[in-house]
């Protein structure tokens, strides 16, 4: 009785929009990703998390499209977007092929979220992603972040700008 009490309570907690530390995925537990806060200036996520959808390969990459394509949570986001910048440094191939889901967040104000969606068009050369990074960069010269952020978006999304024009 106990037990299903503190379930029942649990699962009312994660219905009113009170995220739980944990996430579970094809039956495995991890940590949720943390964002960056005035404490501390990088992201932290569940390595093996990372590892369970890199070492995946090509496979896991519906699946995270999937979050991609459903997620309104910013921390989700910019961990799935890290597991994917993951994946393309371990030559995991058809990321490429992602870009109409990862177009979604071409209009993000998301510091975090812009951060981690140069550093995937810079590595995949997507053509259709390039307009898209000059935007970003003018939206954010017009309309910078609010300091202080642990990223400067400004600078990965010129970053990518320039590895398309070398």
């Amino acid at each position: 009785m106990i037990n299903s009490t503190f379930q029942q309570k649990f699962n009312n907690l994660n219905t009113t929009g009170i995220k739980a530390t944990t996430t579970t995925e094809k039956g495995q537990s991890f940590e949720r990703v943390q964002l960056p806060d005035k404490n501390r200036n990088y992201t932290l996520v569940d390595k093996k998390k990372v590892d369970f959808y890199v070492n995946q390969g090509e496979k896991a990459l519906p699946q995270l499209d999937n979050i991609l394509k459903n997620s309104k949570d910013e921390g989700e986001v910019t961990e799935t977007l890290y597991i994917v910048d993951q994946m393309i440094d371990k030559g995991v191939k058809g990321v490429d092929k992602m870009y109409p889901t990862l177009s979604k967040y071409n209009d993000t104000k998301s510091p975090n979220v812009q951060t981690f969606l140069a550093g995937i068009y810079r590595k995949t050369k997507v053509p259709d992603a390039f307009g898209p990074l000059v935007k970003m960069l003018i939206q954010d010269s017009i309309n910078p972040p609010k300091s202080p952020q642990a990223f400067d978006p400004t600078e990965e999304v010129g970053g990518a700008i320039l590895s398309y024009l070398a």
